[in-house]
C-alpha cells in the first residue's frame, strides 16, 4: 500500500476530519474572546458550520461535500443511539406519575405537526401565486429543519430531490435548518431580554459553573470498574457501533423484503427507511437497554455496562459534527428560485413555534413555565444544545426539570412520532395525498393536545 500523500483514499478522511476539528476549535476561541458573539448564545458547532460554509463558498478552505454528507447522515443515528442507551434515573417517580415525560413528547411531536401544517400551507399558497411550479410538499421540510435539525433535513431534502424531482431540495432543507438555529439564538435571546425588562424573568450569572464531574456522576455502584482490562469508553463505543450495525441489518432486511414482496410500497418507503434509520437505531437501543435491565434483574448480567456520562459525550460529539457538516454542506447555488418560500417558511415557522409553545407550555409546565418554554423553543427551532443554552440563562443550576424534559420528551417523541415516517413518504405522492397528510397531521395534533390538556396523572385515587 502507498502510505504517501498521493493516496487520497488513505488520507482523505484525516484531512477532512482535521478541517472540521480546526473549525470547531477556532469557533470555540471566537466565542470565548468576542463578547458580542458570545452574547448571541450561538452554539460552537453552529458557528463552526457557518464559518466553514463561508470559507467553502469563497474557495478558501475546500472540503469534500460527499464526506460532510456522510458525516451528517451517520452522526445523527450514532447520537440518537447513544442517547437512547442511557440508563434512566429511577429516582424521579413523581415525574413519571405526572406524565411530564410523555406530555413533553406530545409537545415535541405537536410542534412538528404545527410546523408541518404551516409549511405546507405556505408552499401550496405560493405554488398558486408567486412561485408557480413550486414543489408543494416542500413545506414538510419545515419541521424536518426546525424540529429535527440539519441531519434529517438533509436526508428528507435529498430524498425529495432524487426521488420526486424537487430541484434544490437538499439545500432548501439545510437552509431551513440553519434558519431554525438563527431563530433559537436570536429570537430566543431577544424574547428573554423583553421579559427581563418586564421583570418576568431574571437572567442569572452562571460563570461560576465549572461542569466538574464527581464519582457519582461518572460511575454507578454496579458499573464495570475502571481497573478492568478493557477501557470503559471502548465498551460504550462498541455498544453504540454494534447497535448501529444491527440497525443497518434491520433496515436492509425491511427494504429487501419490501422490494421483493411489495415493490410499489417499497418504492415509497425504502428511501425513507434509510433516511429515518436513526429512529430504528433508537428503538433498537431502547430494546437492548430493556434486555440488559432484565438480565441484571435475574442475575444473568452482574454489571451495568452503560455509562451515562460517556454516552452523553459520544452523543455530544456526534451531534456537534453533524451540525457542522449539515450547515457547511448547504449549496447556496441550488437555492435559486427558492428564496421566497424559504424566507416565508423561516419567519412563519419561528412565529408559529413561539406562539404554540407559549400556549402549551403553560399547560404542561405550570410551575416552571418560562424554563419549560425556553428549553422547548430552543430545541424545536435548533437542537437540544440550543435548548440547554437558553434555559441555562434563567436556570443555570438546572433546579427545574426543564433540561431533563428535553431528554425524556425526546424518548417519548420517538415512539409518538413513528407515524411521521409514513406521512413524510406519502406527502409528495400527489396533491390529494398531500392534503390527506395535512388532515392526518391536524387530527393527530388534536389528539396530542387532548392528551396534554385532559390527562392529569397516573396517581391512583385513595379509597375513602
Amino acid at each position: 500500500m502507498d502510505y504517501s500523500a498521493a493516496n487520497t483514499e488513505l488520507w482523505g478522511i484525516i484531512i477532512n476530519s482535521g478541517i472540521l476539528a480546526g473549525m470547531l476549535l477556532l469557533s470555540n476561541v471566537v466565542l470565548r474572546k468576542i463578547k458580542f458573539i458570545q452574547k448571541l448564545l450561538i452554539p460552537t458547532s453552529v458557528l463552526a458550520g457557518f464559518l466553514l460554509l463561508v470559507l467553502r463558498e469563497l474557495n478558501v478552505l475546500p472540503i469534500s461535500m460527499e464526506f460532510m454528507e456522510m458525516v451528517t447522515y451517520h452522526a445523527i443515528a450514532i447520537g440518537f443511539i447513544a442517547t437512547s442507551l442511557r440508563v434512566p434515573n429511577d429516582k424521579d417517580d413523581e415525574f413519571k406519575k405526572e406524565l411530564v415525560g410523555a406530555k413533553s413528547g406530545a409537545v415535541i411531536i405537536g410542534a412538528y405537526f404545527v410546523q408541518g401544517i404551516i409549511g405546507v400551507a405556505i408552499t401550496v399558497l405560493l405554488s398558486y401565486t408567486l412561485c408557480p411550479g413550486l414543489f408543494k410538499a416542500a413545506g414538510i421540510l419545515l419541521p424536518m429543519g426546525f424540529g429535527q435539525g440539519p441531519g434529517q433535513a438533509n436526508n428528507v431534502g435529498t430524498s425529495y430531490e432524487t426521488g420526486y424531482g424537487f430541484v434544490g431540495g437538499q439545500a432548501f432543507g439545510l437552509s431551513v435548518a440553519a434558519a431554525g438555529y438563527l431563530s433559537a439564538c436570536t429570537v430566543g435571546v431577544i424574547y428573554q431580554a423583553i421579559l427581563r425588562k418586564k421583570n418576568k424573568i431574571t437572567v442569572k450569572d452562571h460563570k461560576a459553573l465549572s461542569g466538574s464531574v464527581t464519582i457519582d456522576t461518572f460511575q454507578a455502584d454496579d458499573e464495570i470498574p475502571i481497573s478492568q482490562s478493557i477501557d470503559r469508553l471502548s465498551i460504550q463505543v462498541a455498544l453504540v457501533i454494534g447497535i448501529y450495525f444491527l440497525t443497518y441489518l434491520v433496515s436492509w432486511g425491511i427494504t429487501s423484503a419490501l422490494s421483493a414482496y411489495a415493490p410499489g410500497l417499497g418504492n415509497t418507503l425504502n428511501s425513507l427507511i434509510w433516511g429515518f434509520n436513526f429512529i430504528i437505531g433508537s428503538l433498537l437501543a431502547i430494546v437492548c437497554r430493556t434486555v440488559f435491565n432484565k438480565l441484571r434483574k435475574v442475575k444473568v448480567m452482574t454489571r451495568q455496562y452503560q455509562n451515562n456520562y460517556l454516552l452523553n459525550r459520544i452523543s455530544g460529539l456526534a451531534f456537534d459534527f453533524m451540525i457542522i457538516c449539515g450547515i457547511a454542506s448547504i449549496d447556496i447555488s441550488n437555492m435559486k428560485g427558492l428564496w421566497i418560500p424559504f424566507i416565508a417558511m423561516a419567519v412563519a415557522g419561528c412565529l408559529a413555534t413561539l406562539f404554540y409553545l407559549k400556549w402549551v407550555c403553560k399547560k404542561v409546565y405550570p410551575n416552571y413555565y418560562y424554563e419549560g418554554f425556553f428549553s422547548m423553543f430552543g430545541m424545536l427551532t435548533g437542537t437540544i444544545s440550543s435548548g440547554i443554552l437558553l434555559v441555562r440563562e434563567i436556570d443555570p443550576n438546572f433546579d427545574t426539570p426543564a433540561a431533563n424534559n428535553l431528554v425524556t420528551g425526546s424518548s417519548f417523541g420517538i415512539l409518538m412520532g413513528a407515524p411521521v415516517l409514513l406521512l413524510v413518504g406519502l406527502a409528495p405522492q400527489s396533491d390529494a395525498m398531500l392534503y390527506l397528510v395535512v388532515g392526518i397531521m391536524a387530527a393527530y395534533l388534536a389528539l396530542l393536545m387532548l392528551f396534554v390538556c385532559k390527562v392529569k396523572s397516573l396517581k391512583k385515587k385513595k379509597k375513602a
